[in-house]
């Protein structure tokens, strides 16, 4: 499993970089990465081939983050 995320994010051009997060954006796609640097080569690859940016209007953003994973617990019959 990949132990990165790629996260593309389309905000309005009006919303300042800083604020543009996946709460915030327009449009977010998200894509498993395997290391930090093919996380930032894919995320405009990603943007562009979803059509997500639209002109002037928008700018993309992208985040790598770590991908989380649940703690597993083991089944002991109780509800």
């Amino acid at each position: 499993m990949a132990e990165f995320l790629t996260v593309a994010l389309v905000c309005a051009s009006a919303l300042a970089a800083p604020d543009c997060s996946r709460e915030t954006a327009l449009d977010v796609a998200v894509a498993p990465a395997p290391s930090p640097v093919a996380c930032l080569m894919q995320g405009e690859t990603l943007a562009a081939q979803t059509g997500l940016v639209r002109g002037r209007e928008t700018y993309l953003k992208v985040a790598c983050e770590r991908r989380r994973t649940a703690a597993l617990r083991p089944a002991t019959g109780e509800p």
